[in-house]
């Protein structure tokens, strides 16, 4: 199963990583970074395929995936 990991301070919550998973894997959470942002977070782990669509879209470079 693959490991995903958001850099919360680095996320603009711009939802393009949720726009392109295939899974349904992330959501944007209620909590807030120091930017100011509401960032996103993963609400289904066990669902990642480790494909990395939303790591390639990720403009900020805030996603890493682990297999």
């Amino acid at each position: 199963m693959a490991k995903l990991e958001i850099s919360k301070e680095n996320c603009k919550s711009c939802g393009y990583c949720i726009k392109y998973c295939p899974k349904s894997v992330l959501e944007i959470g209620t909590g807030i970074n120091k930017k100011g942002y509401q960032y996103v977070v993963v609400k289904n782990q066990e669902a990642c395929i480790g494909c990395k669509l939303c790591a390639t879209v990720c403009p900020d470079a805030a996603i890493e995936i682990y297999k």
